[in-house]
């Protein structure tokens, strides 16, 4: 925006119309002044015309000697420099034509004077000295008229100069005091932060208009900078609280399952962290084994008209289940639900690495006892019946009596002997699959290699269903259960069932389609249906072993989860 109308520009005009005023007052006063310099003298001048009038009219009826003298003197006051200046173009033209008057006038009388004709002066003299007077009127009249006309400039200049100080105070409140107030007011609006100031006249064609724009254009910029700043600092803010509470989420996660032994209400108490503080309307975990077995935990309610939202759990590039979850009418924080997938993904890992690591030390501690009974136990054994052998070579034949003891003795170290060695391969048994389908593989293995009967598993049960003392029982179980199969049932094909029941607990079946089993009671030296039940027990569950009606034999088992 251009300067149309400086304002110093302006206030330098009026300064100089101040000075151009009071330069043109003065002088024209001075000039007035100068012209009236020789009134007065002009007036007394005219005035002794008539006493010189009446003088000579004296001189001239008493023959005085200084009629001569009086008429040159009387003509040099006529004559004067003050009257003559009145012969000059600027004085008025009454006065002019009454001083040629006189002159003329004058002329005739002095040519009476000097004619001797005192008559003829005399009766002239008295319009003479009417005209004198008039003429000195008029010389006072003109002499007023300048002195009015000087102070009528000089009131004339006051009245302008006052008007033009009046002017310039009034152009400058209006076009400076008021504009630069407005924006000092607007300065103390900016400087509290607000930029709905009054507007600024940015009309004006000065350079207050000028900065009244700049000043107007900066205040907009400064809003939208403020604007945009408090926009990013609320949204900094935010993200700092979510941050925070993202934070606080967790490390109340990760103490959850900063625990000794991490189990299903460790999982429950997660997801009920994650939902609380994401406002879901539920969120569901499913853990899966390589089998078919789920694992799923579920806090809220579904509702079946939202949509679900899935994020896969991974752990050393191995897929260990799934996070689920409906949100509610926010939507939940993405890295937030990222950072609890990767917590519940290493709480799975740990949980099975944790499982493994129990199940191999209650093998190790099984097999440890298997290595004591072999060394102590059955070597003790193997000692008696090599002294039972050497016992019934020293004793003849034909005592019955004392065979007969012998052979007692003899089936029930045999009997002994036989139940320590189930003993020890039940002690052997090497699982360190913490997964419940792989060790159920693992165990199968080596018992398929024992039999033509096809040995098929079914496992929908989740590993996490099971702790690992209750998985080495169950494998034990399943094992025996197998094992009566291969050998007494005569089967060609045994299936191993894993699943869940309807109440909830834990179901393993173990059916054949041999000949099923004849009796519950177990013959004489035989342990594995009582180990099988003992078992169980510790389980906290049941165990039912019954004759199929299609055939063969349906060993179940029911127990809790953990």
């Amino acid at each position: 925006m251009s300067v149309k109308r400086s304002v110093t520009t302006t206030i330098a005009r009026m300064l100089i119309a101040i000075v151009v005023l009071s330069v043109l007052s003065t002088g024209l006063a001075i000039i007035t002044l100068i012209a009236s310099r020789t009134d007065a003298e002009a007036v007394n001048i005219s005035g002794s015309l008539r006493m010189q009038s009446y003088r000579l009219a004296y001189d001239l009826t008493t023959n005085s000697p200084d009629l001569e003298e009086h008429i040159r003197q009387y003509d040099l006051s006529l004559k004067a420099p003050a009257l003559a200046e009145f012969k000059r173009f600027y004085s008025p033209s009454d006065i002019q034509n009454e001083y040629r008057l006189l002159l003329e006038r004058w002329s005739l009388l002095e040519s009476e004077l000097k004619g001797n004709r005192p008559e003829n002066y005399i009766n002239q003299l008295s319009n003479y000295v009417k005209q004198i007077d008039n003429f000195v009127l008029s010389i006072q009249r003109f002499s007023e008229m300048k002195l009015r006309v000087a102070a009528g400039i000089s009131i004339i200049s006051f009245l302008l100069t006052i008007g033009l100080v009046f002017y310039i105070i009034h152009f400058s409140r209006r076009q400076i005091v008021e504009p630069l107030n407005r924006m000092v007011h607007a300065s103390h609006y900016i400087q509290t932060g607000r930029f709905d100031h009054p507007p600024l006249d940015v009309e004006l064609p000065n350079e207050l208009g000028v900065l009244a724009t700049a000043f107007t254009s900066m205040s907009t910029d400064l809003a939208k900078l403020y604007q945009s700043l408090a926009e990013k600092v609320a949204e900094k803010t935010l993200k700092l609280t979510q941050a925070n509470r993202s934070l606080g989420v967790l490390y109340d996660c990760l103490q959850a399952l900063s625990v000794s032994q991490v189990d299903r209400q460790c999982f429950e108490q997660v997801l009920s962290i994650v939902r609380n503080s994401e406002n879901l309307v539920t969120i569901r975990l499913e853990v899966q084994d390589s089998g078919e077995g789920r694992w799923v935990l579920v806090e809220g309610t579904e509702d079946k008209n939202r949509d679900w939202q899935y994020l896969t759990l991974e752990q050393n590039e191995q897929q260990l289940g799934r996070l689920s979850w409906q949100c509610s009418d926010t939507a939940v924080h993405p890295q937030l639900i990222e950072n609890v997938a990767n917590i519940l993904s290493r709480g799975i890992y740990f949980n099975r690495a944790q499982k493994r690591y129990l199940q191999v030390l209650l093998m190790e501690e099984r097999a440890t006892i298997a290595r004591e009974l072999h060394d102590s136990l059955a070597q003790s054994l193997s000692f008696l019946r090599i002294q039972l052998t050497l016992l019934k070579r020293t004793i003849p034949s034909n005592n019955e009596k004392a065979m007969s003891v012998i052979s007692d003795f003899d089936q029930a170290l045999s009997s002994a002997y036989r139940q320590l060695r189930e003993l020890l391969a039940t002690f052997r048994l090497t699982i360190q699959e913490a997964d419940l389908h792989e060790a159920l593989n693992q165990l199968i293995v080596p018992l398929q290699g024992q039999t033509t009967a096809s040995i098929q598993i079914h496992c929908a049960l989740s590993s996490q269903s099971l702790n690992a003392q209750q998985q080495v029982h169950a494998l034990q179980i399943v094992r025996e259960a197998v094992l009566n199969a291969i050998k007494h049932a005569n089967a060609t094909l045994i299936t191993v069932n894993c699943d869940s029941a309807p109440n909830g607990n834990n179901m393993i079946i173990i059916t054949d389609n041999g000949t099923g089993i004849k009796s519950l009671d177990e013959p004489e030296g035989h342990y594995g249906l009582n180990i099988m039940s003992e078992r169980a027990s510790r389980l906290g569950g049941t165990l039912n072993i019954h004759r199929r009606e299609e055939g063969g034999t349906s060993v179940c088992l029911l127990f809790p989860q953990q």
